[in-house]
């Protein structure tokens, strides 16, 4: 792949939802809900959330592109939506069996899942919205 030098950046926005709950195993129910509120209630809750991965990089010159989109399309429909949409992310997905599925850990999460199909030579940014109003960067 000869490159033009340019970096330029492709994101492809995908969204998915999932259950979880936030707790520490270990701790008591008194502790979890000082320090998750609602969010460490037993029956779970879910999220719509709203994913962007930015793939940035210099562009091919004979292609034109930093990263074919339907390429980026399908590998985060296999590795990410396959993975964690529709799911309790507690119960149904083995990244978080011993890790609590905040969103800063499933930002991690979804960029180890894609890190190893992405050009080494591509940078790779993750940002997961749990909520219009909030979100999260990785790496940050």
């Amino acid at each position: 792949m000869k490159s033009m030098g340019k970096k330029v950046a492709v994101i492809r926005r995908e969204h998915f939802n999932a259950a979880h709950r936030l707790y520490k195993k270990g701790w008591t129910d008194e502790q979890n809900a000082s320090t998750f509120g609602k969010c460490s209630l037993p029956n779970y809750h879910g999220h719509n959330y709203e994913l962007e991965v930015k793939v940035t990089g210099a562009i091919d010159e004979e292609t034109g592109f930093v990263m074919d989109l339907k390429l980026l399309s399908d590998l985060v429909s296999m590795h990410v939506l396959e993975e964690l949409d529709h799911k309790n992310l507690n119960m149904d997905v083995e990244a978080f069996r011993d890790l609590n599925p905040t969103a800063e850990n499933i930002a991690v999460v979804i960029h180890d899942l894609l890190r190893p199909h992405i050009e080494s030579s591509l940078d790779l940014f993750i940002r997961l919205y749990e909520t219009p109003r909030n979100y999260v960067e990785y790496p940050a």
